[in-house]
């Protein structure tokens, strides 16, 4: 009876039979820990561009009315964005719009929402240092609705509405930021909440109560007690 043996054949390749159950079991006992368990795998990071399979994009549209502010803003946004989040990003001027682009160099894969949150929030009227805040922190959201989504108003009872909304001075939007932890902008009958999902839909009940009709000052008494609440919750 002949021998196992490497099998030779006639272009001079040689198979070797070769015991694969006995090999694994070696590999398998050195890679076991001393406790009896298993080893965690372990794989090099993956960079945002490799994750996607290619390099993605974002177009912000620009409004009229922040084309100037973004321009004289231009150096502040771009820092963090190019230093920070390591995004590619331009100002398209003729398409009015910031392009952002994801680069080799980026590892978050969120980076280049983040960035779109960012410069977003910055053209919708929010003050700088409120948007950079999106960037820094994972659970920021912006809400937008408008006046007639929750009341029908036209002419002077819409002017009179974003009066109340705003207070004397921006009295009462200030009192409503300072309380709920939030930054509100008014743009004509457009409003836009910037905070954590709680404290957005506090901020957007105080408004919605105001545009209904009711008197600021028990919009007032009522932000007390939920700022109380929020203090005693922090």
């Amino acid at each position: 009876m002949e021998e196992d043996g490497p099998e030779r054949l006639e272009d001079g390749i040689v198979f070797e039979s070769t015991n694969l159950d006995a090999e694994l079991g070696d590999q398998m006992e050195d890679e076991q820990p001393e406790d009896g368990g298993y080893l965690k795998p372990s794989f090099p990071a993956m960079s945002a561009e490799n994750l996607a399979g290619r390099s993605q994009f974002r177009r912000v549209p620009v409004p009229a009315h922040r084309y100037t502010p973004l321009r004289d803003c231009w150096m502040q946004i771009m820092t963090p964005i190019v230093e920070h989040m390591k995004l590619q990003i331009r100002m398209n001027t003729r398409r009015r719009a910031v392009e952002l682009k994801t680069s080799p160099l980026t590892e978050d894969i969120g980076a280049l929402q983040k960035a779109t949150d960012f410069v977003r929030a910055f053209c919708l009227g929010f003050d700088l240092q409120d948007a950079v805040a999106l960037l820094r922190l994972d659970d920021l959201y912006i809400d937008t609705f408008e006046v007639k989504d929750v009341k029908s108003l036209s002419g002077d009872h819409l002017s009179r509405c974003i009066g109340r909304i705003a207070g004397q001075g921006g009295k009462t939007k200030f009192a409503i930021e300072n309380a709920t932890r939030t930054r509100v902008v008014l743009a004509e009958s457009r409003i836009h909440i910037l905070g954590s999902f709680n404290n957005i839909k506090v901020a957007r009940d105080a408004i919605c109560s105001l545009i209904l009709g009711s008197p600021p000052g028990k919009v007032y008494s009522h932000l007390r007690t939920v700022a109380k609440r929020i203090q005693e919750r922090i």
